[in-house]
């Protein structure tokens, strides 16, 4: 009786443990995600502000400005980043280290005119690149929708989106999407988050 019960407790255990690890979680989670969603007015003009080193972030910006209608702003190093990867990866780790603020080449002249802000980046050492920092503390998001986006090689989706989401902290904000480079899903994203039918 009591190697049938411990049988059984092994099996619903395995069965759970395999259902945990199988399930793909697309659900971000980040500070902000249990704000209640916030009305998005018909007439809203929309902003896609990205940081892109290597194209990638880019081409997913494009994909959400041309579904959207938005504009676009590329956040720009006055400095611009080596083209080498380990040499731009060496950078990167010494501005996270020293909490750096890298100045930007060019400032959104009519931010106030923009409703919503799309803003995306690379993951980078874990978390946005400091320039993101740099632009975020550049204007009030106070009143505006903030929407977070990353691309990513292999993780740090969640936490990339997440520091976004705190980088604007008097914004109402909007589920996040990260890619590893596909806008297959993107979309249907903006469907979901009502930025688009």
């Amino acid at each position: 009786m009591i190697k049938k019960f411990l049988y059984l407790l092994l099996v619903a255990l395995s069965a759970t443990v395999f259902m945990s690890c199988g399930e793909d979680n697309d659900e971000p989670e980040y500070p902000g995600s249990d704000e209640p969603a916030p009305e998005i007015p018909t007439d809203s003009k929309i902003l896609v502000a990205y940081f892109s080193w290597g194209g990638t972030t880019q081409r997913m910006a494009q994909n959400i400005a041309e579904l959207t209608g938005a504009d676009l702003f590329r956040i720009e190093a006055a400095t611009p980043y080596p083209t080498n990867y380990t040499e731009c990866t060496q950078v990167a780790r010494a501005e996270l280290d020293n909490d750096a603020r890298p100045d930007i080449a060019s400032a959104i002249d009519n931010f106030e005119e923009y409703d919503i802000f799309f803003i995306g980046c690379p993951v980078w050492w874990h978390t946005t690149p400091m320039i993101i920092n740099t632009f975020t503390e550049s204007y009030n998001f106070e009143g505006k929708i903030v929407i977070p986006f990353c691309t990513y090689a292999s993780t740090y989706r969640d936490e990339t989106l997440a520091r976004i989401v705190a980088l604007t902290p008097k914004a109402s904000h909007l589920r996040g999407y990260g890619s590893t480079g596909s806008t297959s899903g993107v979309r249907n994203w903006l469907q979901q988050i009502g930025v688009i039918q």
